[in-house]
């Protein structure tokens, strides 16, 4: 039996994909659980790819005619209770103020004092306190529509924690839009769920599906939600990006009220929609390897990497010198409408665990530079899509003026490497004792005790009659649920009406089935 190969990261996604997941993003120094019970701190070079994805989105949202504002992190109690399946669907999930200030209590301890009138719960999403302002901003027709997006923070408690992918507190956006009608509604809808799939197929290189939600998975209080769903390395779905179309749901809770061109008082039709550092994980999971971290190029901190070797060289001030010239070059190019961003580490390191930081932090260009390599005018380079040790020597000039091709060539390698991946383990069932087999691990169904659940399952494409007890039944014990009602024309095969394999009865398509995050 051959050795088994070393890696950067242990374990290995094959050995414990959950537990390797972690030690990625503890090897690219992204985020580490803080003091705070279910938060996590965003490190320097986790933080510049949030930003990045912010950067670019913000872009794609002012092109579709929308500006930011902000609204108040809490929100009175009986603003959730106005709607009573939002409250319903995020009560579980609220934090909640009672009190405005601490005292000293007898024993010395803080204790919280002045209770407040109404309780003010931490903003889980702000439906509820936008909807109240654009029921003093809206009288007529000609106040709308009312095109708003907001970059917050936004706290849901939950039990179980992992960093990224479901946290207490997390960064999102969130837009809200009002219209005179429900046509343009439905249109708003769909408009930011295809900004959504183009900012994660053309950006982060992850292949989505557009899909609609069923009853069973809408936010509540929403007429219908609508999804992008992408699949991880270990063929769980990761629900990536939503938008709701919430109707007169919430224009009727909030009574945002108009009146239209022939004087009639009429709601308004309301739409909110989004994206999470959740994406961070995504992209983490999407491309990364036994090795750590792999960004694609449009959204890393840093394009390229250079790191002198000074180690021997009789005028080490000379080679830095060259390495500062070329970083002063790159720069001077652009790719995806940004400078090229050059990390340049003279750091006091030995050459190997130099490289192995860059290589886990997942920059997608390392350039090793040497006495040899300023002699000859090149560069000693390696891309982060290939193989660790596969490197080259190449012109620097050459390098320089090819540079914005290359890293855009490792996008495309990226996407069609996570494309071919889905597309593999995308999966047609025509009966229930397959699909129960297509998602039960080898060696059958195994307890969290005796270690991680190999990697099985996928994306199973099947006919569903839209039961919601049946759907239920399936969560329960399969842990499978109903990810997307697909879009027409995104999957082969999925618009062919049909038999529900579970039930027999009539299915008007198939719908995409999947473990999740």
């Amino acid at each position: 039996m051959p050795p088994k190969p070393k890696t950067a990261v242990s374990p290995t996604r094959e050995e414990n994909y959950p537990e390797w997941y972690q030690q990625v993003i503890k090897a690219a120094d992204l985020a580490e659980n803080s003091p705070v019970r279910g938060c996590m701190v965003i490190k320097p070079w986790g933080y510049a790819i949030w930003e990045n994805i912010q950067r670019v989105l913000d872009g794609m949202f002012k092109a579709t005619g929308h500006r930011n504002a902000y609204f108040p992190l809490f929100i009175p109690k009986s603003y959730l209770e106005k709607e009573a399946q939002h409250v319903e669907g995020f009560a579980k999930e609220c934090a909640v103020v009672t009190h405005h200030r601490l005292q000293q209590g007898k024993d010395g301890k803080l204790v919280p004092a002045g209770e407040l009138e109404e309780p003010l719960v931490v903003r889980p999403t702000s439906e509820t306190i936008i909807g109240e302002m654009y029921a003093k901003w809206v009288q007529s027709y000609r106040d709308l529509p009312i095109l708003i997006n907001q970059w917050a923070n936004v706290v849901r408690w939950e039990l179980r924690t992992r960093l990224f992918l479901r946290t207490t507190e997390f960064l999102w956006q969130e837009g809200h839009t009002a219209h005179a009608t429900e046509e343009e509604a439905r249109v708003e809808t769909m408009k930011m769920l295809d900004v959504y799939a183009d900012f994660a197929q053309n950006f982060m290189a992850m292949p989505v599906l557009k899909g609609k939600k069923t009853e069973g998975e809408r936010f509540p209080g929403a007429v219908d939600t609508f999804c992008i769903e992408a699949m991880m390395q270990d063929r769980k779905a990761l629900q990536s990006g939503t938008s709701h179309f919430l109707g007169q749901n919430f224009a009727k809770a909030s009574d945002i009220k108009f009146l239209d061109e022939s004087g009639q008082l009429r709601h308004a039709w309301t739409t909110s929609w989004g994206v999470s550092t959740r994406l961070i994980g995504g992209l983490v999971m999407t491309h990364s390897d036994d090795d750590g971290l792999i960004l694609p190029p449009k959204l890393a901190p840093a394009h390229v990497v250079i790191m002198p070797i000074t180690f021997k060289a009789e005028n080490p001030g000379a080679v830095l010198e060259y390495c500062q010239k070329l970083a002063a070059e790159l720069r001077a190019q652009t790719f995806a409408g940004r400078a090229i961003e050059v990390e340049l580490d003279a750091r006091d390191l030995r050459g190997g665990d130099k490289v192995w930081s860059w290589v886990k932090k997942g920059v997608p260009i390392r350039l090793e530079i040497g006495p040899r390599d300023m002699a000859a005018d090149s560069v000693f380079m390696a891309r982060r899509d290939k193989a660790t040790n596969e490197k080259a020597g190449v012109p620097r000039a050459q390098f320089v003026a090819s540079v914005a091709g290359m890293l855009q060539e490792m996008q495309d390698n990226l996407f069609a490497r996570a494309k071919a991946y889905r597309d593999a383990n995308f999966k047609v069932i025509e009966n229930e004792a397959d699909f129960r087999a297509y998602f039960t691990p080898p060696g059958g169904a195994k307890d969290e005790s005796d270690g991680p659940t190999p990697i099985h399952g996928g994306f199973a494409i099947a006919h569903f009659n839209g039961d919601k007890a049946i759907e239920e039944k399936i969560r329960q014990e399969l842990a499978v649920t109903v990810r997307c009602i697909p879009l027409p024309g995104q999957v082969s095969g999925a618009d062919e009406a049909g038999k529900c394999i579970f039930t027999g009865q009539p299915s008007p398509q198939r719908v995409v089935w999947a473990k999740a995050y």
